[in-house]
């Protein structure tokens, strides 16, 4: 049961330290919505989110009021739309036209994004997928808030090698149609490995299948709050070794078991907040509630960075050795805390590294401490991937499909969701910056390795699950 003092306790992070819940996310099924005949379907479609999330907005307004506690976003993710459309749509057209309805929906009900115009094709692609796949630049173009994913991969099934292949193609027509807003669309789109079904967070959300007909996840977020902690234990150290040095006696720092209690015990803070949230959302929409995701997402806001928290465990910049062996301490630690204070800790939970929303990320890239090779093997430990990574427009889709192809296969053999959200900038190379505005930042474009790898993923085909994936 959360008590009051547990809210009073909050007051304290939200002023300072830039807690906040980073969004209210409804998950709503549209399977009863499919029909052969497409403009039914969008009736249906439009029909059934304006009529379960009407509130939602107002609702995140209320409680954010009511509680003290900042909702910063009030979102949307429905079922893959490459199985709702599947009946009705037989060009990539009709794709966009369910595209153009679902963004008309989420103006009506005022949230920021809606998720789920995705496909699930982590083994094989069906024409649906397929069609819906080469819809996407146009989609992204035309829309407004609708965020696309692509789950190419899994520990299950392996790689499947011809949508990665085909992925590097759309990102760059996607750039190359949004190029006018700096290639924005390619910053709501990812390709996942292990998606999971409940992520409350953009781009990569999705409703699951295996989900009810409709339920509120919820997305808690505070790097500003670690970082204020383990500033805190440093201090208290630093005052502990001044009386060592006053009596002689042997001084240390603060080693590595309070470095991680520390930060469980502040993620059992912030996890405890979401949970709140996610409650009384649930009970006043009358939509059962799903999971709580404490992810560390950081924010251009000054304080409000997962680099920074890297910084405070002890490496110069982000890229620095040590680097990952701090991230993976930093994201067990989190989770750790957050399982112990909810029973439906889900979605990806952890810390997330997007460059182009984390100040202190940006000033390792510019520092020349982080590079992507460097990214990539962060991502070996973290809770998602190579995230808003600005590159030169003129990068290859064959170079971005074997990024995706390496990336895929540290989830795959990992057992962990991985992702690829990169923007070919049109126009833009090394030593020019993007900005994107809002959450999504500004970022300085990163260099790419510039040997080919299009013999690799012009093979096409399949890369067969890993031997650990046997578990029947």
């Amino acid at each position: 049961m959360i008590n009051l003092q547990e809210v009073i306790e909050t007051n304290k992070m939200i002023e300072q330290e830039n807690l906040d819940v980073r969004t209210i996310t409804m998950g709503i099924s549209l399977l009863d919505c499919a029909d052969n005949d497409l403009t039914v379907t969008c009736e249906k479609i439009y029909n059934k989110i304006v009529l379960l999330a009407r509130d939602l907005v107002k609702t995140g307004e209320d409680i954010a009021k009511e509680f003290g506690i900042p909702i910063v976003n009030k979102r949307i993710s429905v079922t893959p739309i490459s199985l709702v459309g599947s009946a009705c749509c037989r060009t990539p057209g009709d794709y966009v036209q369910i595209a153009k309805t679902l963004d008309k929906a989420a103006k009506e009900v005022g949230v920021n994004f809606l998720g789920g115009y995705s496909a699930i094709v982590s083994k094989g692609m069906t024409k649906s997928d397929e069609l819906l796949i080469r819809s996407i630049p146009m989609s992204l173009a035309c829309t407004e808030r609708i965020c696309s994913s692509i789950n190419v991969g899994s520990t299950k099934t392996g790689i499947n090698m011809d949508a990665v292949r085909l992925m590097g193609d759309i990102i760059k027509q996607t750039a190359e149609e949004t190029k006018d807003a700096d290639s924005l669309g390619c910053a709501k789109l990812v390709v996942l490995c292990n998606a999971p079904d409940d992520n409350p967070f953009m781009a990569g959300a999705f409703h699951g299948v295996s989900e009810a007909d409709a339920i509120i996840n919820v997305g808690v977020s505070g790097p500003g709050v670690v970082k204020y902690a383990l500033e805190q234990m440093d201090a208290q150290s630093q005052m502990s070794n001044v009386k060592c040095e006053m009596s002689n006696v042997g001084c240390e720092l603060a080693n590595f078991e309070l470095l991680c209690e520390t930060i469980k015990r502040t993620a059992f803070k912030i996890t405890r907040v979401g949970q709140l949230v996610a409650q009384e959302a649930s009970r006043r929409l009358g939509v059962p509630f799903g999971i709580i995701d404490l992810s560390l997402a950081p924010t251009p806001a000054i304080g409000d960075s997962v680099a920074d928290i890297l910084k405070c465990i002890g490496v110069e910049h982000p890229g620095a050795p040590g680097t990952t062996a701090a991230l993976a301490l930093l994201n067990d630690q989190v989770k750790k805390g957050g399982v112990m204070a909810s029973s439906y800790v889900g979605g990806l939970s952890g810390a997330f590294i997007p460059v182009s929303e984390d100040q202190g990320m940006i000033e390792a890239v510019e520092a020349g401490a982080l590079t992507i090779e460097k990214l990539e093997a962060m991502t070996c430990v973290c809770s998602v991937g190579l995230d808003m990574i600005a590159i030169p427009g003129d990068t290859p889709a064959t170079t971005i499909a074997g990024i995706i192809a390496d990336e895929s296969a540290i989830g795959m053999v990992n057992q962990k969701t991985t992702a690829v959200r990169i923007i070919p900038v049109v126009g833009k190379t090394v030593g020019d910056t993007v900005e994107f505005g809002g959450l999504l930042g500004y970022a300085p474009i990163m260099p790419v390795n510039t040997f080919s790898c299009q013999r690799f993923v012009d093979r096409g085909g399949r890369i067969p699950a890993p031997i650990h994936s046997f578990k029947n």
